[in-house]
This record gives structure tokens, C-alpha cells and sequence, in this order.
């Protein structure tokens, strides 16, 4: 049985088909990844609720494929203040 191979690319593909990003990057080496989300419908979320949100766009590939997974979550609101 092989072990399907996780990329950047397809986690970002699943958050996006999930959630109304403004922007979206992942980065990661097939094993840790970490992504950075930007989206209107985290305003008013904690941070647990905003991770909890972006696990949902991931489903069973949290528990069977990716095994760390960092984020960042920031608001439009938020995002523009970062840069």
C-alpha cells in the first residue's frame, strides 16, 4: 500500500475549495508544512476557531496524511497590517 505524497499545492487547493481566501500560501517539505490563510469570514473567531475552520477544509487527510501542519490566520483587516 503506498502512502499518497502530500504537497504544498494540494493542501492549498483543499482550503481554498473550502474557504473564500484573499490570500493563500503553503509551504512545506512532504513531512511539516505551514500556511498562511487570509480570509473575511475569520473576523470575529479566536484563533482555535480559525484553525478549527481550516482543519474542516482538510477532513481526513488531517488524521491520515498531514502530520504537521502550522498556520498563520490573519483577517483582510489584519494582513494588511502585517505587511
Amino acid at each position: 500500500m503506498s502512502i499518497p505524497t502530500v504537497t504544498p499545492e494540494s493542501i492549498r487547493i483543499n482550503i481554498a475549495q473550502g474557504l473564500p481566501t484573499e490570500h493563500l500560501s503553503v509551504v512545506g517539505d512532504g513531512a511539516h508544512f505551514e500556511a498562511v490563510v487570509v480570509c473575511a469570514a475569520f473576523a470575529g473567531k479566536s484563533r482555535v476557531q480559525r484553525h478549527q475552520m481550516v482543519y474542516q477544509t482538510l477532513g481526513e487527510r488531517m488524521r491520515e496524511e498531514i502530520h504537521a501542519l502550522s498556520m498563520k490566520t490573519f483577517t483582510p483587516e489584519e494582513w494588511e497590517k502585517q505587511s
